[in-house]
């Protein structure tokens, strides 16, 4: 995660503010759909667990091969969408500089194949999640940030185009860490290594879920790029400057958080296959606060101290980017709180209904934020309208899973939501006062940080656990300083 904020930086200052505008305008598919390939790995996650559930070896393998053929043709619609109505929006619609728009192609046919080959690997990346082997992605995923840090230091001896250069070795990048999940999954999994075996049924079954699930993950595409194209026509490449950086850090946070909840997910599923309904809502409840926890301690001291930290991140900040970074921030909070609810739906293969409801109204993100545009709002209106949209996303989540699965909405609002706001009003209360009483600077800044830490820590601790995990932490700390001294 430091790494690939810190590549920020060199980027933008290597590549220029207008270049790097341009990059996340065109290419920002490729970023954005690196949080959403969880999206889709797990909805495949979710069959390969319940027959896993099972012990149905055979029914494992017709699982993964079906899912292979889903996402191949997947692939092949995408595809033809983008090199269409891509190319000629780019072309024809786009705010790009006249020199710029050759370079601008560029990008956008090496974000096309990255997106293809990320959506072609999903089942392996899926078969790792389902088989919980969480070394592989902790291994994996530093690999692939060190080889992104080696490409952003090449740019200073290339003398090619940057932006072109830059947009492939990204695609290179891609390639092979996608490569990577393949080969890992043939080689540990058998079930990744039959692709002869085609169920009908099977397929109509998992088409019509990944299709559902297709429904969601574009409306995010929709919503997220949608607003960055729309943003280019009204204000043009250097607001999408700011909003690449916004978009940089939004990915880095729903990894981090996706990657803590994939160690969750497949005991939801596993749990949900199992009938075992007190232990699903157990994990339900303590991974959204353990989400939201995990976050907030990265995000407050990041609200409070935003243009120091962006001014020292990026030396020269695009002009917004603060205002659109704190409101991401509340965002991505917000939606902490709805992934295992999301999970706990895909556990019931059932999610038609959840996804064209929740889907119309993230999409709606994009038509209203284009209205206030137009009726001349600051670009960042858009962003206030994400974040109500986040509120009321969650609401609608609660209501359609209660009806799915008799979920105690009550006891979430409870037991999660008051719980996780109690905690951050606590923990907001001394940072926010040293920040107020102390002038801008590095002083304040460390200051705003360490107070940040130990009131997080604290209200976490004492208000944030319940009786019983609080006793886990006792033990385990009390075990480590057995074992040091």
């Amino acid at each position: 995660m430091t790494i690939s904020l810190y590549t920020s930086r060199i980027v933008l200052n290597t590549i220029g503010v207008e270049d790097y505008g341009i990059y996340t305008v065109v290419g920002g598919l490729v970023m954005l759909f690196s949080s959403l390939n969880v999206t889709m790995a797990t909805a495949v996650q979710r069959f390969l667990n319940f027959e896993m559930g099972r012990n149905n070896g055979e029914r494992l393998r017709k699982v993964f091969s079906t899912s292979v053929l889903i996402h191949i043709v997947i692939a092949v619609i995408v595809f033809l969408l983008l090199e269409t109505i891509g190319v000629w929006f780019l072309n024809q619609e786009m705010n790009i500089p006249k020199d710029r728009v050759g370079a601008a192609n560029w990008v956008l046919q090496f974000s096309i194949l990255s997106f293809i080959i990320t959506v072609l690997s999903v089942p392996y990346h899926a078969a790792i999640i389902a088989n919980e082997r969480m070394k592989a992605f902790a291994f994996i995923g530093i690999v692939e940030v060190l080889l992104k840090l080696f490409v952003v230091f090449s740019l200073f001896w290339i003398s090619f185009d940057r932006l072109k250069a830059y947009s492939i070795l990204i695609f290179a990048v891609s390639l092979l860490i996608r490569l990577s999940y393949v080969f890992f999954s043939i080689k540990k999994f058998p079930e990744c290594r039959i692709f002869k075996i085609f169920d009908r049924e099977l397929f109509k079954e998992m088409g019509a879920f990944a299709g559902w699930n297709l429904i969601g993950v574009t409306s995010t595409l929709v919503r997220t790029q949608g607003i960055n194209i729309a943003l280019n026509l009204f204000y043009g490449v250097v607001v999408n400057a700011a909003m690449g950086i916004v978009n940089q850090v939004r990915t880095t946070l729903d990894n981090f958080s996706n990657s803590f909840l994939m160690a969750i997910n497949p005991q939801i599923t596993k749990s949900y296959a199992a009938g075992d309904a007190k232990y699903l809502m157990k994990l339900v409840f303590s991974g959204s606060r353990y989400a939201f926890y995990l976050l907030f301690i990265l995000t407050l001291p990041v609200f409070l101290e935003t243009d120091f930290i962006l001014s020292v991140w990026l030396g020269s900040v695009p002009e917004y980017t603060g205002v659109f970074l704190r409101l991401v921030l509340l965002t991505v909070l917000i939606e902490s709180l709805s992934k295992t609810l999301i999970q706990s739906m895909f556990a019931t293969v059932n999610i038609r209904k959840y996804q064209l409801i929740v889907g119309s109204i993230t999409i709606l993100n994009l038509p209203i934020s284009v209205g206030l545009f137009y009726f001349g709002f600051p670009p960042y209106s858009a962003f206030v309208v994400g974040v109500c949209i986040a509120i009321l996303s969650l609401f609608v989540r609660l209501s359609i899973l209660k009806r799915m699965i008799d979920f105690s909405v009550s006891g979430f609002i409870r037991n999660v939501i008051g719980n996780v706001f109690l905690v951050g009003s606590i923990s907001l209360l001394v940072p926010y006062i040293t920040h107020s009483l102390l002038d801008y600077g590095l002083f304040r800044f460390v200051l705003v940080g360490i107070a940040c830490l130990i009131s997080v820590f604290l209200s976490v601790f004492f208000v944030g656990l319940l009786i019983s995990e609080r006793s886990v932490v006792l033990r385990s700390l009390h075990k480590l300083l057995v074992i040091k001294y």
